[in-house]
């Protein structure tokens, strides 16, 4: 009877959140009126776990995976995509042209080479020549100084006269004259050829005027000055080469001038030097002497060869 009204209890008892169970374990009687409520529960948990298993693969989808993006990504073989959905290929990378010494042929480059290769040595040894010139006296330029002098005079010779304590103060000029054998055979003789006022005009009003213009003549004097005594002999080994390069000088310039007429041939030259003092400023206490000293030189009988290189050198500049 007791177990009749729990169960009647239990069956009447309304549903909503006041509602409740009695505790503790069911009697034998009750166990029909208890299966809906274990049925129940095995529902609400299949659908708990179901829910659950849900939300793990929502969020198993919802994170980022990195490492594919790292991953390389193996293409399918198949046709190539054209049209405007295909990408665009990369332009090729054009290849530079060969420049210099490499663009041109085999031989060309070892032509070139061998031409650089000298040119360096030439360079390598002027230099050395130049800086045992201007050196202080040392073995080297004892046993080799005659060598050193070859190479460095005329053209190559180094002064220190811009430096020097007293500079030059004279107006040198170098005067020639020849005597010619003309068309018919005779012998004339010309009048003085100046020079050095040759030089001077054709510098006068030039911006860029030119070594020879400037230095030739000159250091060519100055070379056969200091190689020779006042009785103009030579000194040393280098006197001989200063008349040389002095003599070859003025044929050259009296071929210019046409010294003797068309077709004349020079047989000797004379060359004489007229020096002048720089006169000192108005301020300067100091007293100079104005009057001209000439220096001449004996006549030099001119060799064929020297005609023929003045005559050259002449038609070639």
């Amino acid at each position: 009877m007791d177990a009749y009204d729990e169960g009647s209890k239990a069956r009447h008892l309304p549903d909503g959140p006041d509602s409740s169970l009695p505790e503790g374990p069911a009697s034998a009687g009750s166990t029909p009126d208890s299966t809906p409520c274990a049925d129940q529960e095995s529902t609400d948990q299949e659908s708990t776990r179901q829910e659950s298993v849900g939300q793990e693969s929502t969020d198993q989808e919802s994170v980022p995976q990195h490492h594919d993006s790292q991953a390389p990504t193996a293409q399918a073989p198949g046709p190539q995509v054209s049209g405007p959905e295909a990408p665009a290929a990369d332009p090729p990378v054009p290849i530079p042209a060969p420049t210099g010494i490499a663009s041109l042929p085999l031989r060309s480059q070892i032509v070139a080479a061998l031409a650089l290769a000298v040119v360096a040595v030439v360079a390598c040894v002027h230099l050395g020549m130049v800086f045992l010139h201007v050196a202080p006296s040392n073995t080297v330029t004892k046993q080799h100084g005659r060598a050193i002098d070859d190479w460095i005079y005329p053209e190559f010779e180094q002064n220190w006269k811009l430096f020097a304590p007293n500079p030059l103060q004279q107006n040198i000029d170098v005067q020639v004259r020849a005597q010619v054998r003309g068309a018919d055979g005779g012998i004339t003789e010309t009048g003085w050829y100046d020079l050095s006022a040759l030089d001077g005009a054709a510098i006068d009003g030039n911006l860029l005027p030119s070594h020879t213009q400037q230095n030739e003549l000159r250091r060519a004097w100055d070379f056969y000055i200091g190689t020779h005594d006042n009785d103009n002999h030579p000194v040393g080994l280098r006197g001989d080469l200063s008349q040389r390069y002095l003599r070859r000088i003025v044929l050259l310039r009296l071929d210019r001038e046409g010294a003797g007429g068309k077709g004349a041939v020079v047989e000797s030259v004379q060359v004489r030097s007229r020096t002048t003092n720089v006169p000192p400023p108005k301020w300067s206490e100091e007293q100079v002497s104005d009057t001209p000293v000439l220096r001449e030189l004996p006549w030099w009988n001119v060799p064929e060869e020297d005609v023929t290189d003045a005559r050259t050198e002449a038609s070639a500049g």
